[in-house]
């Protein structure tokens, strides 16, 4: 597939290694300009481009920039045909982006990013943490394969956003419509715990939709707590322990 990568972090830098790995033309672009992108993301062969190259002529765009940034990149696929799958990675969290008042009402994030872009999205990996993405990845059919929620209103989309899920060494779930992807939004039970699928399945039915920003608040005072930065396991063991 001919994939673009907008947003050169530790998530697009991430997929953009592994796609170009499993043989995919991959392009990636930032918004400070080619040069800036980490040579690490292109030694499979991806390229470093302008934003407008990264989406031009692309079976499927990955979007992987801050929530509060997305209206930015609203103009850069206004022309993408409406066939290119677009696939969104991002999570709302008001200290990082300030507080959106459409979401703060309760407005769905993947249904407000797709507003934005005026256009439907798929949602998916934002269930990870870069951590997470970065070392864990492993074949299919390999015991103990932690689980990612992909959601999309249309089930080809959905079906391409799995098989690139599987491809990046994850077992994806078909978490249905846009609509329910607040089941996998932040401080939920699918939400950065590495489940597999039979647990991801029961995560995502035993979602609340009330707890979801009250954990997320918590959460963050939690982590602002500590006298350290926590490890991998220590922040998904926190993520866990709310919902015991």
């Amino acid at each position: 597939m001919r994939i673009g990568v907008i947003g050169s972090g530790p998530i697009g830098q991430t997929l953009t290694r592994k796609f170009s790995a499993r043989g995919h033309d991959v392009q990636v672009a930032n918004s400070r300009g080619p040069e800036t992108v980490d040579a690490a993301a292109l030694e499979h062969g991806a390229s470093a481009v302008q934003a407008a190259d990264a989406v031009l002529g692309k079976d499927v765009v990955i979007l992987s920039v801050p929530f509060g940034r997305v209206p930015d990149v609203a103009a850069l696929l206004a022309s993408v045909p409406g066939e290119t799958v677009v696939i969104d990675t991002s999570n709302y969290f008001p200290h990082l982006s300030g507080p959106i008042d459409a979401v703060e009402r309760g407005q769905v994030e993947s249904l407000w990013v797709a507003e934005q872009l005026g256009r439907p999205v798929v949602k998916a990996w934002n269930a990870a943490l870069a951590g997470t993405l970065q070392t864990k990845g492993v074949p299919a059919g390999t015991a103990g394969r932690i689980a990612l929620p992909v959601a999309a209103d249309s089930q080809e989309a959905r079906r391409v956003g799995m098989r690139l899920v599987d491809e990046s060494g994850f077992d994806p779930f078909d978490a249905g419509m846009l609509a329910d992807s607040w089941r996998q939004q932040p401080m939920t039970p699918a939400y950065c715990t590495e489940l597999d699928l039979e647990d991801l399945a029961t995560a995502l039915g035993a979602a609340d939709r009330g707890a979801g920003a009250r954990n997320r608040d918590r959460m963050m005072e939690r982590f602002a707590s500590l006298a350290a930065e926590p490890t991998l396991a220590e922040t998904v063991e926190l993520n866990r322990s709310l919902h015991r």
